[in-house]
């Protein structure tokens, strides 16, 4: 497989976690999203919206990362990302989502380009539009994981809603957020990061980091 993706994107990091702790193997194909690369003709041909990232596939291309993870644990299901019962894939998939539609896109980067150029919004500006989304939804993970949590967002094993919180906890240190306040949400990352699959998968650590 073939993951076009920019090494700092939330959403090309999830899905690296995910690929890495289902032990797949896969190539990287560096995005650099800042240089405008994802708005040529070739990689809106993988990609129409022009976002990272996209997923080479023997069943074809893939794009946007919640449909390429549903996908993984679907084509390749062990080790399983999704708990055995529909209630608990339910809360599974709403953590997830309150990052991955409530959480993230608001701090992507269009639209902290639009926020700069668009509406003249300075630095600090910035920095307090992207605390406000994450304070509000980590907040909301937190009591989630405090009933469903038992070392990791549910359970006691990593789950989808995990390849989204280790994202959002890496970009609330990138915009000065402090998540002292949720000891939950913190402990699971933490707990995360601990892991060769999930470590792999930093930022840090990804072939373009550098380019």
């Amino acid at each position: 497989m073939k993951l076009h993706a920019f090494w700092r994107s939330g959403a090309s990091y999830r899905t690296r976690i995910a690929l890495n702790l289902k032990g797949l193997a896969y190539e990287i194909v560096p995005v650099d999203i800042r240089t405008g690369v994802q708005n040529e003709a070739a990689y809106r041909a993988l990609n129409p919206l022009g976002l990272v990232p996209a997923l080479e596939t023997e069943d074809g291309i893939l794009s946007q990362s919640p449909a390429i993870l549903e996908w993984l644990e679907e084509r390749h299901p062990e080790p399983p990302l999704l708990p055995a019962s529909p209630a608990d894939r339910a809360e599974v998939r709403a953590m997830a989502a309150i990052i991955g539609c409530d959480m993230q896109p608001l701090n992507n980067l269009r639209v902290l380009k639009a926020l700069r150029g668009d509406l003249a919004a300075d630095e600090d500006r910035v920095k307090a539009w992207a605390r406000r989304w994450m304070v509000s939804g980590f907040a909301a993970l937190e009591s989630r994981i405090s009933v469903h949590g038992r070392g990791f967002a549910f359970g006691d094993r990593p789950s989808l809603a995990d390849c989204y919180l280790v994202p959002q906890v890496y970009s609330a240190e990138r915009f000065e957020v402090d998540i002292s306040a949720f000891p939950h949400v913190v402990a699971v990352a933490a707990q995360l990061n601990a892991l060769p699959a999930v470590a792999a998968a930093h930022p840090d650590r990804q072939p373009d980091r550098d380019l």
